[in-house]
């Protein structure tokens, strides 16, 4: 069951091999920690099949921001699903699962990320696609994990949570703050890119010693996994946390760590020695200890800033070897990339023709680069393809009769 879409450049002639050309995954993932992670599969040159429920297709394809969808697609679903086919079955009817156990018999890796036990259930199992390919590198994503006690494994694993039940939300904002989440969903993004990696270290096991396995990542360790540092402080120092009152930036950090405000902005100064910033900024801090006077510290350097702009500040900062950016807007820093021609920001389809602009793969690989070669699908828009590769046309009409199909 090739892809029949093999990528080709102007003059017709086969494109450079991807670097996972060859490979198939069966995705039946949904939000992002399964998407994300099986988009870079396909960025990287897998071939993606998405399998979504008939009609109204992935639960994120709804998500609205701002109230708002693209063209009746989330941009979620649209970040996160370019280099996919999409099948769209009813996994309870009749037939649906002999059809996808046939499709896995064809396929190198299947991911899903629902709640613990709920595909076993179902027939779709790690044992149930292992008997009709024994080498298959079988993964899991769930938000607690599958082994955690039946209490925490059932509960939702969505991104905000981890954060907050991880310790992460903690570690932000001022002593006087709430927890703060942060600006997006890093657990999730976290947890993908570490069920990518699980993914590439089992492909290469099956390519090394011939062997398929079960992979299983979940957000809850791939979070506290992200806090290895923070948690080493607080376990081998037996430290507490203990966030700034002023608001250096990080509860372990010493001053001047953190965001300043400036004459028309925002600047962030990281760590620096804080001998140098008295020389260069305020000749008064020269006394202060950067950890057991942080606070002092901070408040300092907050009526020191705004007496210069941004970009004065930097000229000075950045001139005396000291860590410091600009505090940009997300529009400032993709207005940035188009402006250098990156290609991190990608034009592609949306499906029903109209342009639309996503963010690409972020890994550079000099001989086989990513590559986008499908924008992302209607719902079941490849289901007939898919699924008339390894189903006569009898069985296929017959799933149609029994409304499996979208």
């Amino acid at each position: 069951m090739a892809d029949p879409h093999p990528a080709v450049d102007a003059a017709g002639t086969p494109a450079a091999p991807l670097a996972l050309d060859g490979i198939r995954v069966l995705d039946f993932t949904q939000m992002m920690l399964g998407p994300y992670a099986t988009q870079v599969l396909g960025d990287l040159g897998a071939d993606v099949i998405k399998v979504e429920r008939p009609r109204d297709g992935e639960w994120e394809r709804g998500l609205t921001f701002g109230g708002r969808l693209v063209d009746g697609d989330s941009p979620a679903f649209l970040a996160m699903n370019r280099n996919k086919r999409s099948v769209a079955i009813d996994l309870k009817a009749p037939g649906a699962r002999d059809a996808l156990l046939r499709v896995g018999a064809t396929c190198d890796v299947v991911v899903e990320n629902f709640r613990p036990g709920v595909l076993d259930r179902l027939g779709l199992g790690y044992d149930d696609f292992r008997a009709v390919r024994p080498d298959i590198v079988y993964c899991s994503g769930s938000g607690w994990g599958q082994r955690t006690p039946s209490a925490a494994r059932n509960r939702p694993g969505q991104d905000l949570l981890i954060q907050a039940a991880s310790g992460l939300a903690y570690n932000a904002g001022t002593a006087t703050d709430p927890p703060v989440a942060a600006g997006t969903s890093i657990c999730d993004a976290t947890g993908a890119l570490t069920l990518v990696n699980g993914i590439l270290a089992a492909l290469l096991a099956r390519a090394r010693h011939g062997i398929g396995q079960r992979v299983e990542v979940d957000l809850f360790h791939s979070t506290i996994a992200i806090m290895c540092q923070e948690i080493s402080a607080m376990v081998n120092l037996d430290l507490e946390v203990s966030r700034s009152a002023a608001g250096v930036a990080q509860p372990w950090l010493d001053a001047p760590f953190g965001i300043y405000r400036t004459a028309d902005g925002f600047l962030a100064l990281s760590m620096g020695d804080l001998s140098l910033v008295a020389e260069v900024v305020d000749a008064d801090l020269a006394g202060l200890h950067p950890w057991t006077d942080r606070d002092e510290v901070k408040r300092r350097l907050d009526r020191r800033t705004p007496q210069r702009t941004t970009d004065q500040w930097l000229d000075v900062l950045l001139g005396a070897g000291l860590w410091a950016a600009p505090v940009r807007t997300m529009r400032e820093a993709v207005d940035e990339l188009r402006a250098d021609g990156s290609p991190l920001v990608v034009t592609t389809e949306h499906p029903n023709g109209e342009e639309i602009e996503l963010i690409g793969c972020p890994i550079t690989l000099s001989a086989t680069p990513w590559r986008q070669r499908r924008r992302p699908p209607a719902v079941g828009e490849h289901t007939r393809e898919v699924l008339g590769a390894v189903l006569n046309p009898e069985e296929l009409a017959a799933l149609d009769a029994a409304g499996a199909l979208s």
